[in-house]
């Protein structure tokens, strides 16, 4: 008969060792693999919802998302509209006024990049990105995104979970907390920010909201110290290291004492262990040096305008080879003056030209090392921006302005990789590429999808919180089938 164990015993146990700090993310981490019957046990289940993941065969196994910030018009990049050379210089025709940003509603404004049909597939891309264009039949095309604010920072906040308030979870946190992660070395959800600055909202765009604190994203820099005090200051003994774990040892095992398992505590020890790991995985994962210098040159690293955005498309597919589960890369940061993102308000031209410039190159690039490398076949590539732009312009209501306004009504993301139809374009906006008016999608549709396309059901992947079984898609979201091969 096996001897019994008490409490306080256990607790001694989980916090004077680092077996114990395993335990904990053993812990941690069953509850979030937990299946059917089990699963009803966990705090943030609902009862009676059965959780077991995936609910189905997957498609993707990994996601990369890339943000990008300020509202790229779709009128510019691929939401061809030549309807709008004829209107060009005439005032809207319209009853309804346009709820814009700053209220200023000049004439009409055509593109400022010709577009042309692309690949076998025939999509309409236009100059602006043209390694983009390259790859124009890796690419699935929603014409008709739709959201509910024109604010940056809130409309961000939605892209990314769903919701115009603070304190949801984001995707990426959901797919950490639904598929947890495939390394034990790396965090599940990795986030690579633009070096210029944070986005609107800065950190809440990859928080973990109510959902484990282990959920939340790890930003990685990809210049100077990859993270920031991973590793200590200056040396120190051996002796001494191990007296600083065995005092932190003892301050868990007081914690614990008094609270329990609670989650801020277990996410804590679970972050240790991790660190740990991570001083060695790290080093490896983020030397691109490792890397030929024809995938150097393939990526842009070599030249000054494409080498930060290629360096974090480099980082990110040897992030996924090693396990990551979900990285972000943010493309555009601080709002005010300059804009360093793709808020052109001022001049569409200069504005689009200098940020597509960054990251066209690299992304094309990514998307091609990952199909000759096996990897797009269940990587699902992302590609959204918070809203889109108007096809007026920003300016008195005599003038056609260089700069264009906010638009929520009607805009254009793309998606690669597992599980998609390519070299397709799904709904469309009007003739003037204003409002969605054919088979509009709204974030909850394309959560939903792209949950879909990881084995998860959008139902079913819950947290109760606050009285409330809470999901990604809120009580709202259809699966974009015909984008989706059978």
């Amino acid at each position: 008969m096996q001897p019994s164990i008490d409490r306080r015993s256990l607790l001694n146990f989980a916090g004077s060792s680092l077996t114990g700090t395993a335990l904990a993310s053993l812990l941690i981490r069953e509850r979030c693999a937990l299946a059917d019957s089990s699963a009803a046990s966990l705090p943030g289940h609902v009862p009676g919802e059965v959780t077991g993941i995936p609910h189905h065969a997957p498609k993707a196994k990994r996601v990369i998302h890339l943000c990008l910030c300020g509202g790229v018009s779709q009128i510019d990049t691929f939401d061809y509209k030549p309807e709008l050379a004829r209107f060009h210089g005439k005032a809207l025709q319209s009853a309804e006024k346009p709820a814009t940003f700053f209220d200023k509603i000049g004439l009409l404004r055509m593109n400022d990049w010709a577009f042309k049909q692309r690949g076998q597939s025939g999509l309409w891309v236009s100059d602006l990105f043209p390694h983009l264009a390259s790859v124009a039949d890796e690419l699935t095309i929603i014409r008709s995104m739709v959201a509910d604010s024109a604010n940056h920072t809130p409309a961000t906040f939605e892209e990314n979970s769903g919701f115009r308030l603070n304190g949801f979870p984001v995707m990426g946190s959901w797919v950490s907390y639904g598929l947890g992660c495939e390394t034990d070395e790396l965090p599940s959800y990795v986030v690579l920010p633009d070096a210029r600055g944070l986005p609107a909202g800065g950190s809440i765009n990859w928080s973990n909201g109510f959902l484990p604190a282990q959920h939340q994203g790890v930003a990685f820099q990809t210049k100077g110290s990859v993270i920031q005090d991973l590793f200590p200051a200056r040396h120190q003994s051996a002796k001494r290291d191990a007296d600083s774990r065995q005092l932190l040892a003892e301050l868990n095992q007081q914690h614990l004492e008094r609270n329990g398992l609670e989650d801020a505590l277990v996410a804590r020890m679970r972050s240790y262990e991790l660190a740990a790991k991570m001083q060695l995985a790290v080093p490896h994962v983020t030397d691109l040096s490792q890397e030929t210098e024809a995938t150097h040159e393939a990526y842009g690293l070599n030249r000054a305008e494409t080498e930060d955005f290629g360096r974090r498309c480099l980082l990110t597919r040897r992030l996924l080879e090693s396990g990551v589960r979900f990285v972000q890369l943010f493309s555009g940061g601080s709002f005010g003056s300059p804009r360093i993102n793709w808020d052109g308000h001022e001049d569409v031209k200069e504005n689009h030209t200098r940020e597509a410039l960054r990251m066209d190159q690299p992304v094309a690039a990514l998307i091609r090392d990952l199909r000759q490398r096996g990897m797009l076949d269940d990587t699902l590539v992302l590609c959204t921006s918070e809203f889109g732009r108007t096809p007026f312009a920003q300016s008195a209501a005599d003038q056609v302005g260089t700069g264009r306004d906010h638009n929520m009504y009607g805009f254009s993301i793309w998606m690669a990789g597992a599980g998609l139809k390519h070299g397709i374009d799904y709904g469309a906006t009007d003739d003037i590429g204003w409002k969605a008016v054919d088979k509009p999608v709204h974030w909850y549709d394309y959560h939903a999808t792209v949950l879909h396309l990881l084995g998860i059901d959008h139902e079913r992947l819950t947290y109760y919180h606050n009285g409330i079984g809470r999901r990604l898609t809120n009580v709202h979201g259809e699966v974009l089938s015909p984008i989706l091969n059978a």
